[in-house]
């Protein structure tokens, strides 16, 4: 007969796992080379107590996760301020430490009592919190962890508002071009995420911070580093394209300063996103876009070097225009260049000049997969406008 002298180890309840943990941080406060020990022991108290929150909430890999305690949890930790604690005490967790918290921050984030998020609820009472983790962008042993738990907060429109209208956002112009790869690269889809994820507010906070933000994301799209410029114009198309910000849009490509800096780029580097070029030019019926177009020298785009004789300068870029309006055809806005029906006289002019060679161009393109059917509609429509403006007598005088 066997006999154990120890009862196995009741399970902590969530008051008490929040508690353990409260305490084992604050126990951390201890920095004199006297309590080295103490520190130590601390410190494993806190690995420990996060594993023990880890498998309440995401379970063990063997028992699934209660969800009452889940919920309980979330509300203590919240009760118990240990969002606060963690947060701050960021910057001296152990690498495993860190790990299981990033872990942890989604789940309890994302924890409904009573249908309110608690924990989201208690980060709106201590906004602070969202600046100290911004910040920590500059800290490259936890930034990472910090991009994670930032774009875990981007996720609810509340945070994401306070973010966009703090002081601590224009930091992010600085973080995306750090010399640290990854530190950069996530500082930038942290970045992409605030402008993406919620478009109303983006829109807001685009229509009153209008010239001091497009200041800044000049500097990005003329960086000298290539990544930085790629990635700037890629998601410009991304949140300039959304529908609430269409009055953004507009104003942004009417402005000549900015429009130069697209032409610069596309001149340069033949490679980057046709979205971004195409909604250079979506406008063109406003008098700043035509005389930008019929001022710019001859280019040599990489996508149109196959060109056996050397066109005028509006040609090429009517052919790079067309371009982009059949390798992406889901933009179906882009066909206003030639089937607007209150095109400017100066494209109608430009149209009727190289009809012949633009309809060459057209009549050389074709679809591709799913979209085939609409390629061919929408490039019908255009030829037979192209057709209908090279007749147009009034423009031969």
């Amino acid at each position: 007969m066997s006999f154990s002298f120890f009862k196995p180890s009741r399970p902590k309840t969530p008051p008490e796992v929040a508690k353990a943990i409260k305490d084992s941080l604050n126990a951390l406060d201890t920095k004199t080379v006297a309590e080295v020990k103490a520190l130590e022991k601390a410190m494993e108290e806190v690995e420990k107590n996060f594993v023990t929150m880890r498998c309440m909430l995401s379970g063990d890999g063997e028992v699934e996760p209660n969800v009452e305690q889940v919920s309980q949890l979330a509300l203590e930790i919240s009760k118990e301020d240990v969002i606060s604690l963690v947060v701050h005490k960021l910057p001296i967790l152990g690498w495993e430490a860190r790990k299981d918290l990033v872990h942890c921050w989604s789940i309890l984030l994302k924890q409904q009592v009573d249908s309110k998020y608690c924990c989201v609820e208690y980060i709106e009472k201590h906004l602070e919190l969202l600046d100290f983790l911004v910040v920590c962008y500059d800290n490259k042993e936890i930034a990472l962890n910090c991009g994670n738990m930032l774009r875990e907060c981007i996720k609810f429109p509340s945070l994401a508002q306070y973010i966009l209208n703090s002081a601590s956002f224009v930091l992010f112009f600085k973080f995306v071009e750090l010399p640290n790869f990854d530190v950069a690269s996530d500082a930038f889809s942290t970045f992409k995420d605030i402008l993406t994820k919620h478009a109303s507010l983006v829109a807001e906070y685009l229509t009153g911070h209008y010239d001091e933000f497009f200041d800044l994301y000049e500097k990005l799209l003329t960086s000298s580093n290539y990544v930085t410029r790629r990635q700037s114009l890629k998601l410009l198309s991304d949140f300039l394209l959304e529908a609430p910000n269409v009055q953004i849009m507009k104003r942004y490509i009417l402005e000549v300063r900015y429009l130069k800096i697209m032409m610069t780029l596309l001149r340069v580097h033949s490679n980057f996103s046709f979205s971004m070029i195409w909604l250079v030019f979506i406008d063109l019926n406003h008098p700043s876009v035509v005389l930008m177009l019929l001022e710019l020298e001859s280019v040599g785009y990489g996508y149109v070097s196959d060109m056996s004789t050397r066109f005028s300068r509006v040609l090429c870029i009517c052919k790079v225009l067309l371009n982009i309006i059949f390798q992406y055809p889901c933009l179906s806005n882009g066909r206003v260049f030639v089937a607007n029906p209150n095109k400017p006289r100066e494209i109608k002019i430009i149209l009727a000049k190289n009809h012949e060679k633009l309809l060459e161009l057209l009549n050389s393109l074709s679809g591709k997969g799913a979209e085939d059917e609409q390629f061919e509609e929408e490039k019908e429509l255009i030829i037979k406008e192209i057709e209908k403006v090279s007749r147009l007598q009034s423009l031969k005088s």
